[in-house]
Formats: C-alpha cells, structure tokens, sequence
C-alpha cells in the first residue's frame, strides 16, 4: 500500500478562497474566448500563407508606418510584437503583483509548488534543445521551447475540463504567470544587444508618474472612467516608447506598468483587468499571433526540410517533452522532499495531464522566436515547430483531460461547485 502522508504534512495545490477563485475564474473565462480568437487568427494566417493571398499577406505585415526619428517606423508585424503584446504584459505584471500581494505566491509554501514548477518547464526544454542543437547554428534560440501559451491552454481546459477540480485551473494560471515572468526576465537579460541609456533613464520618469498617480489617486481613477485613460494612459505610451527607444524589447515597459498599479484596494486593478483584458485576449493577442504565424510549407520536399532542421526538432521535443518532464518532476521533487502532500481534490494524473498541455508555447514562443532567429529559413522552421508541437500538444493533452474529466463524472467525485 502506498504510504500515507503524515496527520500534519502540508497539502499542496488546495482549494483558494471563494474571492480568489471566483476572480480566477472571471479571468479564465476571457482567456477561453481568448484561445479560441488565437486559435483562429493562427489558423487564418496559415491558410492565408499557403494561399494566391500570400504575397498581399507579407506585403501587410512588412508595412512600415510610425515616426523614424523617435525610433517608431515600425512594420506592423513589428508594430503587433513590440506594441499590442505589451498589452498582454501589461495585463502579466498586473496578474503578477496581484498574486504575490494577495494570492498564490504571498506566501512561501503555497508559491513554492507553482514556482518550481515554472522554473522546471522552462529548464528541462531548455536543455533539450539545447541537447539536440549543440554547436550548431541555431544554439541562440535556446528559449524558443520554454514558454506556455496560458489563453490557448485555457481553452482547451474549458472544452474538455468542466468537472475537473478549481485547483487545477488555478495552478495552470499560477503556473504561467510564473512562466510569463522568467520569459520576460530572458527576453530582457538575452535579446537586449545594446542599451542606450538616456532614453532608458527618460523612461523611469513617467513610470515614476504613473505609479505616483495610480497609488495617490487610485480611488478617484478607478471611479471616473475616463480618468484613467486621459492621465495613465500617455504616461503608459510615453515610458513604452522610451523602453522601445532604448533598445530593451518594449513588452518589458508593459510588464513594469503593470506591476506599478496598486492591488491592496483592488478596484483600479480589478477595472483594469476588467478593460484590458477583453482588449489583450480578443485584439492584441490575435492579431500578433495573425502576423506571427504565417507559415509557409511548401511542398514535400521543403516540409521534410523543415522537420529534420535541428531547429524544429529541438522545439518540438522541447515543448513535447521537455515541458511536461519538468513541470510534472519538479512537482514531485517538491511534494517529496517537503514531505507534503497533494490536496484530495487533485490527483497525479491531473497534474500530467496540465503538465501536457503545457507544452502549448505559441504566443511567448512565436515572440521569442522572431528574437531569436535573425535568418528567414530559421525563423521558419522554428515557427512551423511551434505550431505544430503546440496543436499535438493541445490535441493530446485534451484527449487525456477528457477522459479523466469522464472518471470523475462517472465517479461524482468532482466538485464543480468549487467554481463559484
């Protein structure tokens, strides 16, 4: 018999307070329609690609428009990447905040699980690609493989997760928050060449500004509508386009506002998220992923080219593999060497399964991608892995939660009403 964990061990991955849990859920539920929009835009990108629309397709996204001598004469493509992803960083730092202030990560022992399991995902397909890639020319994209795509992964957990335990949910979310932050820590240590920093130190002014404003006046902002997009908002382009300017990838300005936004009241941040997020999951999210996933394929020929490249098979075996063994190992080593033990609601196949669906990269990954690989055929490959680890991923994964979503309607066992 397996051994029963000690009368005082602490239980890990349990049910949230019902304000936690109902504000998870408000999330997830924009993330879902989120997934599904990403999904589309990637969809549509791909066939539009490999399409007569193909060349009217480049010719958009290659578009340059924006003011050269303030460093702003983007391409759209470019424009979709370092402009409507801050968005969704923006939205990252604020999550980010919230749960170390009042959820998930404020204390120690709750954070401990989600967080090594975040760093797990990301080191183990690190290592793999870098395994599969060693001494070759696509060594750099080494992060390419280590991110999770939360609004994708959300989706598919919707569809096939309904009487799945609330826990689960909560640490997917946890879990690629965490996930989101190392990528922005890699995006900003890995792929900044050169920093200029007059515009850098500009930047800290109307963040300083902004977090003065919204900690001052965060009851008045978050009373009047308009308040906040007339004062925050040239605050927030000013400090995104010093960032930009200064050569750090502009998504990490978005990051910092986020997290300069007060979360002890709640309101202003629950209004933000409340305006932003619908604007990140149904705008920002898909058109980047429309202009990010036009993938060419080509013929035979060029398909297998593709797919023996090193490039594709180490993001491929990243996201497939790596992604999975780490989380699902670092959770164990945790639970074991903590000598905790899982809540009753939640069980280790569960946890592989979640740890499965991981393996969805896409946005984050199609981002790390473009600053990864400066060469047209690379990019390629390495796209194209994305998307298609990312969809066997996500197929996989859904079959196996939805046969265990079956157990526990069979069993009675879930408790849907931990989802208020």
């Amino acid at each position: 018999m397996p051994k029963r964990p000690p009368p005082n061990a602490f239980r890990v991955l349990g049910r949230a307070p019902v304000a936690e849990t109902r504000r998870i859920v408000e999330i997830l539920r924009t993330e879902t329609v989120g997934g599904f929009l990403l999904v589309a835009a990637a969809v549509v990108a791909v066939i539009v690609a490999n399409s007569p629309l193909r060349e009217g397709y480049e010719t958009l996204r290659d578009t340059a428009v924006g003011y050269a001598p303030w460093h702003l004469n983007l391409t759209l493509g470019q424009w979709a990447a370092d402009g409507l992803l801050a968005v969704f960083f923006f939205l990252v730092g604020l999550e980010l905040k919230r749960e170390i202030v009042a959820g998930q990560l404020r204390s120690p022992r709750t954070a401990l699980v989600p967080v090594l399991a975040a760093v797990g995902g990301v080191v183990v397909p690190a290592l793999i690609y870098l395994a599969v890639n060693r001494g070759g020319p696509g060594a750099g994209g080494w992060a390419t493989p280590t991110a999770t795509d939360i609004a994708f992964a959300v989706a598919v957990l919707a569809v096939v997760g309904s009487r799945l335990p609330a826990a689960l949910r909560l640490f997917l979310l946890t879990l690629a928050v965490v996930d989101d932050l190392i990528a922005i820590v890699i995006i900003a240590a890995v792929y900044t060449e050169q920093v200029q920093w007059v515009p850098l130190g500009l930047a800290a002014i109307p963040l300083a500004v902004f977090a003065f404003v919204a900690h001052r006046y965060s009851d008045w902002l978050a009373g009047q509508g308009w308040t906040a997009w007339a004062v925050l908002l040239p605050l927030g382009i000013a400090c995104w386009a010093l960032v930009h300017a200064s050569g750090i990838h502009a998504t990490i300005a978005g990051v910092v506002l986020g997290f300069a936004v007060p979360v002890h009241r709640g309101d202003l941040a629950h209004r933000f998220e409340h305006r932003f997020r619908p604007l990140s999951a149904g705008f920002a999210v898909p058109v980047f992923a429309f202009f990010a996933a036009g993938v060419t394929l080509g013929g035979a020929a060029e398909i297998a080219a593709t797919f023996t490249d090193p490039i594709a098979l180490g993001v491929i075996a990243g996201l497939l593999l790596g992604k999975p063994i780490g989380i699902l190992g670092a959770t164990w080593l945790t639970v074991r060497l903590t000598r905790s033990s899982l809540d009753p609601s939640v069980r280790w196949s569960d946890l592989a399964g979640v740890a499965l669906l991981a393996g969805i990269g896409f946005t984050v990954s199609l981002l790390v991608a473009e600053l990864s690989f400066a060469d047209a055929a690379s990019l390629m490959h390495a796209k194209a892995a994305i998307l298609l680890a990312s969809t066997v991923a996500a197929v996989g994964a859904g079959a196996f939660l939805a046969r265990q979503n079956r157990q526990y309607a069979v069993s009675g066992s879930a408790r849907p009403a931990d989802i208020p």
